[in-house]
């Protein structure tokens, strides 16, 4: 199995550092989850710009009109190219559950999850945002839902509950609701399954709470390569950089005592298969 040495790319920018994606012209975009900011970076690994959206901000991608869309403490905003929120969308207003993560699939709709604060079984649910506005929850019982992402060719999704230690395949039928789901991937014992990454030719890399690693499983579920990270609690990963080449790892220093010194900052690593740019929000 190959493996793959990450190296830091920014200092430490978060706390619990979550979320990145590539916004377009502002670079990539790491979240401070729990303190409810978006973190902007350039090609150097230089923070630019921090925006607060809110207690929690969950998740966030671009919109085909402009602006992004994103995931908030308990529901979905709109927001403009300036990130200020237009609109938003509560799907639940009782504490203690928050959305956790999310991706925007081949469609145009934009999926999030949610999790207890308190990690109770079955209190969570994964979400789904249409354009025109709609509001579906999906999936009950969710544990604590966390990666989610599609194939280039939108054939299936994968998705991380991260309580059944495993990955599983979604797919949907014609009508877009989930038609299937069934196991992929399973790490239970290894570590805490968090986010996820798909690349060109349908692997997944996972990135895995706790054991500073990310595995990647090739599209017949097939473990093949890890990426190692100095850091224990690697969170979450996308694909950035020159042609969406390069991976780029978020880590956590949340709940540590005795943290690495650089938890909360972004890794970065070159696997042999790149990915592509992520897919946006059609509303």
């Amino acid at each position: 199995m190959k493996r793959i040495e990450a190296e830091q790319f920014t200092k430490r920018l978060t706390d619990h550092g979550e979320g990145p994606v590539r916004l377009d012209r502002h670079g990539l975009a790491v979240l401070d989850m729990l303190a409810g900011d978006v973190v902007l970076i350039d090609d150097s690994g230089a923070e630019t710009r921090r925006e607060h959206l809110g207690e929690v901000v969950a998740a966030i991608r671009p919109r085909r009109s402009g602006g992004f869309v994103a995931g908030l403490e308990h529901g979905f905003c709109l927001l403009n190219d300036r990130f200020a929120v237009t609109e938003t969308v509560t799907c639940w207003t009782a504490p203690g559950v928050r959305m956790n993560d999310g991706a925007c699939d081949p469609l145009g709709r934009f999926w999030c999850g949610s999790m207890a604060y308190d990690l109770t079984p079955g209190a969570g649910a994964l979400w789904r945002f249409d354009p025109a506005g709609g509001v579906v929850e999906a999936i009950e019982g969710i544990g604590c839902s966390n990666g989610l992402a599609w194939t280039r060719d939108g054939t299936r999704g994968y998705y991380v509950d991260s309580l059944t230690g495993r990955v599983d395949i979604l797919e949907l039928g014609p009508d877009g609701a989930i038609a299937d789901r069934r196991p992929f991937a399973d790490v239970t014992g290894e570590g805490f399954p968090d986010g996820i990454a798909v690349d060109l030719a349908g692997g997944v890399w996972l990135a895995l709470f706790g054991s500073g690693l990310l595995l990647h499983f090739d599209g017949t579920g097939r473990r093949d390569a890890e990426i190692a990270v100095p850091v224990r609690q690697v969170t979450a990963c996308t694909f950035a950089g020159p042609d969406y080449s390069e991976l780029y790892i978020t880590t956590s220093r949340f709940g540590l005592t005795d943290p690495e010194a650089a938890a909360g900052a972004v890794f970065r690593a070159k696997p042999d298969v790149g990915g592509f740019a992520p897919y946006t929000f059609g509303g």
